[in-house]
């Protein structure tokens, strides 16, 4: 079986890969990265199909980031978001040969008023949180195209939720990240310059659900051989952290000694988002790596990286 994934080179691309490898052959899978194929450009799209002769398809290529540049930017992520995820599925028909497509999106998809733990079933009851609604509406439409091109054309394909993903590879770039890769760039640059007193976003009352990128690579090879529904699931931990906690942890792990400060002018988000994984732990599967060694794993990599601006650090 041969498998492309695209978005090979990106976060969870660099997590997925190796999984991929060790189940079906290095020579089996094909990583590609936007420097292959131009996924907004119709044509790049149909030579992808064309060229590489997937069996399956793991679609993570997406324009992604965090609140901030999603605030600066909602009509970028709205546009690059839905023509790439319509095209793909579009010519994924007219290839005529894929046996499955796996799609993931966030979990920033579900409604701002979503009541946790979110579970897959409130998706359609409301409009996601405004600051991220670009994204969040492009990406909620895989759903709308996976049951679509299942009912006309036969499509088999995968929808998965990630939660909030952290790990090595993640988008350490300032003003772009997530808050765990921004709270580890934060922490290590302030204490590296010798500050005492450290600013953050927000009041740090929201609740989060954190997940390992490495648990969610993991289960992609189920995704491709075993599950057959239309149904979206969430893959996540199900538990809860404040983001004052994740703050007081990281701080103590990183060994940073001086003050947070909270910026309350600046956006919280939505205030609870924990995912619902009752779905998940029914097909038997589970992501297992407490938070504190993956963030031990995270701080690791990021340090080596940071050092020698290595292979792989966005910053």
């Amino acid at each position: 079986m041969k498998v492309s994934v695209t978005g090979a080179s990106g976060f969870l691309g660099r997590h997925t890969v190796p999984v991929l490898q060790s189940r079906y052959g290095a020579e089996n899978v094909l990583a590609l990265s936007s420097k292959d194929y131009d996924l907004l450009d119709r044509k790049q799209v149909r030579l992808m199909f064309a060229e590489t002769k997937p069996d399956v398809l793991v679609h993570y290529t997406a324009y992604s980031g965090g609140i901030g540049i999603n605030r600066a930017k909602p009509a970028d992520f709205y546009f690059i978001n839905i023509m790439m995820q319509a095209l793909v599925f579009e010519e994924a028909v007219r290839y005529g040969k894929l046996k499955k497509l796996v799609y993931p999106m966030g979990g920033c998809s579900y409604p701002a008023t979503a009541v946790s733990p979110i579970d897959e079933g409130q998706m359609w009851q409301g409009y996601p949180q405004d600051e991220s609604a670009g994204y969040s509406v492009a990406k909620k439409m895989g759903i709308v195209a996976s049951r679509s091109y299942r009912t006309q054309y036969g499509l088999k394909t995968s929808v998965i939720i990630p939660g909030n993903m952290y790990g090595e590879y993640d988008n350490f770039r300032n003003g772009e990240s997530h808050v765990v890769p921004a709270f580890i760039r934060r922490y290590y640059e302030e204490k590296k310059g010798g500050a005492r007193e450290i600013v953050m976003w927000g009041t740090g009352v929201p609740q989060r659900d954190f997940v390992y990128a490495g648990d969610v690579a993991a289960l992609i090879p189920y995704f491709i051989e075993e599950y057959d529904s239309v149904e979206p699931v969430n893959i996540s931990t199900g538990t809860t952290i404040t983001i004052k906690e994740l703050a007081d942890t990281l701080k103590s792990t990183m060994g940073f000694d001086g003050k947070i400060q909270w910026d309350r002018s600046k956006p919280d988000g939505q205030m609870v988002k924990i995912f619902d994984v009752s779905r998940l732990h029914g097909l038997g599967l589970s992501c297992p790596t407490p938070l504190a060694e993956g963030l031990a794993k995270t701080i690791a990599w990021f340090q080596a990286h940071y050092e020698t601006r290595g292979d792989g650090l966005r910053l």
